[in-house]
């Protein structure tokens, strides 16, 4: 097992089922295992108007995930709530090929469109306390491209781009309130993408010799362009420390100070292949700590707070996670096997068969989603989704069984 930890010095600039094989409905899933460590939440008695009110939704006591399932064969589709354990089939989707989400919204992605589903539950943080809201799960509709690469939201817009280029903002008010808005043409993107930050539009250039950070405002004019170059920009992500763009030779880290924008390079140090680049970010809301394959053999941890890279040597990985600061890493191997590994020595601590036999060789599609005590991995051979203890040695806590491929899964209420 190799491990190594990169301190680089930084640099500072200035300047988002129903299928012939759907057997639950809206109803509690038969046969999952409880296990779940989770309860319904409490709900506050209703006052008039109070802080952090939401008309035509419910505010909780604690977070309320719920997760999305699609399958590709069938175009089943379903919205499972994680707390009440109960399924919501959704209108049948035919020929998804992919699935992202915003917190509250998730998006399929077919030939022909890109359909937007309102789960019903997502959070506000105000820095100093969270508000949690559940409400009705609904179909939207379709938006922006079919080909949309990129799917990134705050409070005021949802920013779409597509792999030919093309960028459009839509209002986040109307599609909460279940209309399609119409888009708003973004132009001189390049493809690049596009992440809604601090009420302005950070716009990373992509392609072959474009190395550049815009920050726009709102109506897409030019207020800054970042000194520190982000070349061949790929992945993105947003903590609580700034945005995340991931570069040819590390990340750039935006952020934002009473109006006025910085990037800081945090470098890998050494020379990184595109192949083992950090290109795909994933992490527990909320967490500075975000985790990205590198290439066949290995994760790369990047530790927002620290400004560090950690390149853990895995093997082949299918998908891979973490929580945060003293959390493990969580890897699932191309044989169906999930490991956890310790950030700070690199070694493997325990491991478990997981995925079905027969699925997973080519269990590609596998995702890992990660909250503050529980993952979950879809298993699309077994037409089953895994809830994981990490914290304990990664005990099986819950089992559900589909009745459909989950092909694809977010999720979301964070």
């Amino acid at each position: 097992m190799t491990l190594r930890k990169i301190r680089p010095a930084t640099a500072l600039s200035r300047a988002v089922l129903v299928g012939s094989g759907l057997l639950i409905g809206s109803v509690l899933l038969a046969g999952c295992q409880h296990d779940s460590g989770r309860q319904p939440a409490a709900v506050p008695k209703s006052s008039p108007a109070p802080h952090g009110y939401v008309e035509g939704a419910e505010e909780t006591a604690e977070q309320q995930p719920r997760l999305v399932l699609a399958d590709a064969g069938t175009g089943a589709v379903g919205v499972l709530d994680l707390i009440t354990e109960d399924i919501t089939p959704l209108k049948r989707t035919d020929g998804v090929r992919g699935l992202r989400a915003d917190g509250r919204f998730a998006y399929l992605r077919t030939g022909s469109a890109t359909h937007a589903v309102d789960t019903g539950t997502w959070m506000v943080d105000h820095g100093d306390h969270v508000h949690y809201y559940r409400a009705g799960i609904r179909d939207v509709g379709p938006i922006g491209a079919a080909d949309a690469a990129r799917i990134h939201s705050d409070p005021a817009f949802t920013a779409v781009s597509s792999a030919r280029g093309a960028a459009e903002l839509f209002d986040r008010k109307r599609l909460e309130s279940g209309t399609v808005p119409r888009g708003r043409a973004l132009p001189g993107t390049d493809g690049g993408a596009i992440v809604p930050y601090e009420e302005h539009l950070l716009v990373a250039s992509a392609g072959a010799g474009r190395d550049t950070v815009e920050v726009r405002d709102r109506d897409g004019a030019r207020v800054a362009t970042l000194e520190e170059p982000c070349a061949e920009a790929r992945g993105e992500a947003v903590t609580r420390r700034g945005a995340v763009f991931g570069c040819a030779d590390g990340a750039l880290l935006v952020s934002e100070d009473k109006g006025t924008f910085g990037a800081e390079k945090i470098a890998y140090g050494e020379d990184v292949s595109a192949s083992d680049r950090a290109v795909d970010f994933r992490h527990r809301a909320g967490s500075t700590t975000l985790a990205a394959r590198s290439g066949d053999e290995a994760v790369w941890i990047l530790d927002v707070t620290d400004r560090a890279w950690t390149r853990i040597r895995t093997g082949p990985v299918v998908a891979a996670n973490t929580a945060g600061e003293g959390a493990p890493l969580l890897a699932l191997g191309r044989d169906g096997a999930l490991s956890a590994y310790d950030i700070a020595t690199g070694k493997r601590t325990v491991r478990k068969e997981l995925l079905a036999k027969g699925g997973a060789p080519g269990a590609t599609s596998a995702v890992i989603e990660i909250d503050t005590t529980r993952a979950y991995i879809n298993d699309a051979a077994a037409k089953k989704v895994y809830e994981i203890d990490y914290n304990d040695r990664l005990r099986l806590a819950r089992t559900f069984p589909l009745g459909f491929a989950p092909t694809y899964m977010v999720e979301t209420g964070r």
